[in-house]
């Protein structure tokens, strides 16, 4: 069983309210068989590369909250929507979360976080060219020579890879496997599922009546800090997330290849 996490931010305010939206899904059939929507309040400021302190609280709490409810359905690994230990200090969302949750947890990025060497350049831009069907990969290896994660073509008519990364309890060659099996689209089912499910749920609960308005949605992080972590690209990545098109509603792919 599958689960993807998403937060959604849907005010501009020092102290956003938030919705908290997760996804539970069975394996290979990707049918949604539990669903935690809530409305949140975060208090604590977006720094990159330290999103797992500002958001690690819902999300742990949502995992407990189906251990109580419905413990049958506790998932076998989590897909969280950032980076695992490729992140500035080796330890992303993704690892947080699999460790305060003892679970196995992949970290599917949906850009490149640029730390330890990494950039998003001609050269890199160069390999993604290179992967022609889905399930294609590249190593991303840092200047200390260690590999980080890989870039992966999830889906034969996608044009930006995934960035796949470690988390917790798995092995990078079972995150990308089991990451790319998950795709019907680009973005694997779990988190788009996730993703799709908490705007219409955040449409429903305010009585909106149309998709989000541009540039409300979760990675509008609100006042941003100028402290960077070292060894990291000062480019306010989702570590690594940014907003998927706003203007596509419920049952479209937000993230269509």
């Amino acid at each position: 069983m599958d689960w993807g996490d998403n937060i959604q931010i849907i005010t501009n305010s020092e102290l956003p309210v938030c919705h908290s939206g997760m996804k539970w899904a069975t394996f290979p059939s990707q049918k949604v068989v539990y669903e935690d929507s809530r409305m949140i309040s975060l208090t604590a400021p977006y720094i990159s590369g330290f999103l797992a302190f500002r958001e690690m609280p819902f999300l742990v709490d949502a995992v407990h909250r189906l251990q109580e409810k419905e413990p049958n359905l506790m998932p076998q690994v989590l897909l969280v929507d950032g980076n695992g230990v490729l992140h500035h200090q080796g330890f992303g969302i993704a690892c947080h979360l699999g460790v305060l949750t003892g679970l196995p947890c992949i970290g599917v990025a949906k850009k490149l976080l640029q730390v330890e060497g990494l950039e998003n350049n001609a050269a890199h831009k160069e390999k993604i060219q290179l992967l022609h069907a889905g399930g294609d990969t590249f190593p991303l290896m840092g200047g200390s020579g260690t590999v980080l994660g890989m870039a992966l073509k999830s889906h034969d008519h996608s044009t930006k890879p995934l960035y796949i990364s470690v988390g917790h309890k798995i092995s990078l060659e079972a995150a990308v496997r089991l990451t790319h099996c998950c795709c019907r689209f680009r973005i694997p089912e779990p988190v788009r599922q996730a993703d799709i499910r908490s705007r219409e749920y955040i449409r429903r609960t305010l009585g909106l009546s149309g998709p989000p308005v541009p540039g409300q949605e979760r990675n509008q992080k609100g006042p941003k800090s100028k402290a960077h972590p070292k060894g990291g690209s000062a480019e306010p990545a989702e570590e690594n997330r940014h907003p998927e098109d706003p203007s596509k509603g419920p049952g479209t792919d937000p993230e269509a290849p």
